[in-house]
């Protein structure tokens, strides 16, 4: 089985045009063809016609067993109105997680207006995403992205789950120690390119994935995701495919990591094995 921790139902194309149905459909019409069983759907740190609220992604997916809600949190915005939006969202189920957007706004993940978010987190014992790297708009400040900084959170909160996206790209030694210092921390493999990888970067990509279970990375926090729709699917599962793994690795990235992770229930197998599984 194959779950996807990290895509987006953001219409990047026209942020002022309101698509959420289509993005909805698409998202589904991606998994079934690349035999994806479950994603995470991340939302914004900011509402726009093309980034729907956290609430109207919760009631337009409500239907869909196969998806699952991660709510994004605007820093500069936030307030305690938003804190107890959350705990009704999470007291309901419908929310797996909190993502944090630093980078595309001006905060470091330490900053204390945060502190409720992660009281939040570890009450109701989900994890706390956290953007690290380069960011898609030229607007960001990736000095606030660093995953260095996400050290210093996690030794506050050890009782947090964080989880570190984009491997930190292009700071993948950094990311590294982090995750391998603090228990609480983790990785996933999204967004590493936009649309497909090409031949030169992939093998660029594969090279340092292998660099990090050479210096002791733990597969255990290590977890598979795309940022769809600004990576393909199929071009991420292609490059997984190359990484040669050994299978117990793999299947770990692919699937069980999330569930643990998130708070899953093991979800059923979708019709015919993933193509990266079998063989398993």
């Amino acid at each position: 089985m194959i779950i996807d921790c990290h895509t987006h139902l953001n219409y990047y194309d026209d942020e002022s045009v309101d698509d959420l149905a289509g993005c909805v459909t698409r998202l589904q019409t991606a998994m079934r063809r690349n035999r994806v069983d479950v994603s995470l759907v991340l939302t914004s740190y900011k509402v726009t016609p093309g980034r729907p609220s956290t609430r109207a992604v919760i009631d337009a997916t409500r239907h869909l067993p196969n998806i699952h809600v991660v709510a994004g949190v605007p820093w500069k915005a936030l307030n305690d109105g938003h804190i107890e939006e959350w705990r009704g969202m999470l007291q309901a189920g419908e929310i797996k997680g909190l993502k944090l957007y630093p980078g595309y706004e001006p905060f470091y993940p330490a900053d204390q207006k945060l502190e409720p978010v992660y009281r939040l987190a570890e009450e109701f014992d989900v994890p706390v995403m956290i953007h690290c790297g380069d960011t898609y708009a030229p607007t960001g400040k990736v000095k606030f992205a660093h995953p260095l900084n996400v050290d210093e959170v996690a030794v506050d909160f050890p009782k947090v789950r964080f989880l570190i996206c984009h491997l930190g790209n292009p700071w993948f030694r950094d990311c590294m120690e982090v995750v391998y210092k603090n228990e609480n921390v983790y990785t996933d493999i999204s967004g590493l390119t936009l649309g497909d990888f090409n031949d030169r970067f992939e093998a660029y990509m594969r090279a340092q994935l292998k660099e990090m279970l050479l210096w002791g990375m733990n597969p255990r926090k290590v977890l598979y995701g795309t940022d769809w729709p600004l990576a393909t699917m199929e071009s991420y599962l292609g490059f997984v495919e190359e990484l040669k793994w050994p299978p117990k690795d793999r299947a770990l990235m692919l699937f069980e990591n999330a569930v643990g992770l998130f708070n899953l229930d093991p979800p059923r197998p979708s019709s015919g094995i993933g193509a990266l599984l079998r063989g398993i």
